[in-house]
C-alpha cells in the first residue's frame, strides 16, 4: 500500500531552520550531494519517536518559489501509473516525473483540494 515516506521543508535561511529544527527536534542534517545540480543544496534527516523507532525521512531545502509548500512524498510502485490516477480523478501535475540520479524518480501534483504532494518510486 501506498504510504507517505520523505516530506520536504523548503525554508528561507537554511542555517536558521537547521537550527530550529535541531533544538527543537534533534533531527541532524546532513547535507546531501545532487549528482544532476550540484549547486542545490539539500539537507536529509532521519525522524524518530521518543523510543528511538525510526520515523520517515526528510529534506530541507531553499524555498525555491514563495507559493512552495511542506510536501510529502509518497512511495509507489510506478509513478507512471498513479500519474494517470491523479489526472483522471482532478489532480494536476506540478512537476513531471523527474529522475533522481541512482535512487529513483519524484514527481510533484495538485490534488484537487490545492494541496502539493509528491510521488516517489524507488529504481528497481
Amino acid at each position: 500500500m501506498p504510504t507517505v515516506q520523505h516530506f520536504e521543508i523548503p525554508v528561507d535561511d537554511v542555517d536558521r531552520a537547521q537550527k530550529f529544527y535541531k533544538v527543537v527536534f534533534s533531527w541532524s542534517m546532513q547535507k546531501w550531494s545532487n549528482p544532476t545540480d550540484p549547486s542545490q543544496e539539500y539537507f536529509m534527516f532521519e525522524t524518530s519517536d521518543e523510543s528511538g523507532n525510526k520515523g520517515i525521512g526528510g529534506g530541507l531545502m531553499k524555498r525555491q518559489s514563495p507559493q512552495q509548500t511542506v510536501t510529502n512524498y509518497v512511495t509507489v510502485s510506478s509513478i507512471d501509473e498513479y500519474t494517470s490516477k491523479v489526472e483522471q480523478s482532478g489532480g494536476k501535475i506540478i512537476m513531471p516525473k523527474t529522475e533522481i540520479p541512482d535512487i529513483g524518480y519524484i514527481l510533484v501534483f495538485m490534488d484537487t483540494e490545492n494541496n502539493m504532494l509528491g510521488l516517489y518510486e524507488a529504481k528497481k
